[in-house]
């Protein structure tokens, strides 16, 4: 399955990134952080103008064309951000109400006020279907004091009816469908807006559903600091990695050669990484050391093809399996 970012009619990707480029490197990469304006810009998601109109249908026969009007159905539709075409998003009913993408990031500002948090991504996926927005909390998750984890306040929605805006608290940068399904699974509490409600008389509501996010986040701590302080040996280790990679008995010498590269970079992120010093020989090293294969050591003809491999769910879906094995 692909990264689902929206390709736009002028070459660009409709995505946008804080500082760091994502693994797939679509899209636009500020130097500095983003406003929830400079976001809608960057990202190609302002101006949409999503909207339902009359949905019609056409029947074609012998005797002539026949229109058909559909009474309790519309068709939402957008106003291309680079074309100025009006496009086809999907099929609603007749209570669906439209959230502009502009809402979405006003939701995220008026949740976290003042607190410093910024705007981290932003992207179209599906041809305009959906979209989401990150920002990036001010405190990170500190793990028994030597590691430090991101933390995200995400916002996820379609304009297809599809999905509801939904609101997560969570580890997971979102760059593409498959992070967004990440940090799904990954989210220490979520919110979610239906379709047919007023969004911006919702936040209190939100607010207070979301504030139970440090509760969990606490819980998710104590989960990191138990791997963190739970020894691995190097037979565990080469276990889990087995799991997550297993060689068939009757596996092509090419396969062979390419398992004993990967358990040989493995065994070097795991043991003598500078990236896992503060935490080597725990549960919590194992799972940062496969994490760092994944995203930048695994075989690939080219940085793009990396990218590209690590966004097409093998990688999200090789992370979230280690992190169950690991916490076993």
């Amino acid at each position: 399955m692909a990264h689902e970012l929206e390709r736009l009619a002028n070459g660009q990707t409709a995505f946008a990134s804080a500082r760091l480029s994502a693994w797939h490197q679509l899209g636009t990469v500020t130097d500095e952080c983003m406003t929830a304006e400079e976001v809608m810009d960057k990202a190609w998601l302002g101006g949409w103008n999503v909207r339902k109109i009359a949905l019609q249908g056409i029947e074609l026969t012998e005797h002539g064309v026949t229109k058909v009007d559909a009474a309790d159905k519309y068709m939402t539709v957008r106003t291309n951000p680079v074309t100025g075409a009006t496009e086809y998003l999907g099929i609603v009913g007749e209570d669906y109400r439209v959230v502009q993408n502009e809402q979405v990031t006003e939701t995220l500002n008026l949740l976290v006020d003042e607190s410093g948090a910024h705007f981290e991504t932003a992207g179209s996926m599906r041809g305009g279907k959906s979209v989401f927005v990150t920002m990036k909390l001010p405190n990170a998750m500190r793990i028994a004091d030597v590691d430090d984890l991101d933390l995200y306040l995400a916002a996820t929605t379609s304009h297809d009816g599809t999905a509801s805006l939904r609101l997560d608290g969570t580890p997971v940068r979102i760059v593409c469908a498959n992070t967004q399904r990440l940090a799904y699974r990954r989210s220490r509490a979520s919110y979610t807006f239906r379709h047919t409600s007023n969004v911006t008389n919702k936040i209190a509501e939100a607010r207070q559903a979301l504030g139970l996010m440090w509760r969990a986040f606490d819980a998710f701590e104590t989960e990191a600091e138990k791997m963190i302080n739970e020894t691995l040996t190097m037979g565990e280790f080469e276990k889990v990695v087995a799991q997550l990679w297993p060689l068939a008995e009757d596996a092509s010498d090419t396969a062979k050669n390419l398992a004993k590269q990967r358990s040989s970079v493995l065994r070097y992120l795991v043991r003598d990484a500078d990236t896992q010093k503060a935490i080597k020989g725990t549960r919590w090293a194992g799972y940062q050391a496969i994490t760092e294969y994944v995203d930048h050591y695994g075989p690939a003809k080219s940085d793009t093809a990396r990218a590209t491999r690590a966004l097409t769910g093998t990688g999200a879906e090789l992370k979230s399996r280690a992190f169950e094995l690991l916490t076993v």
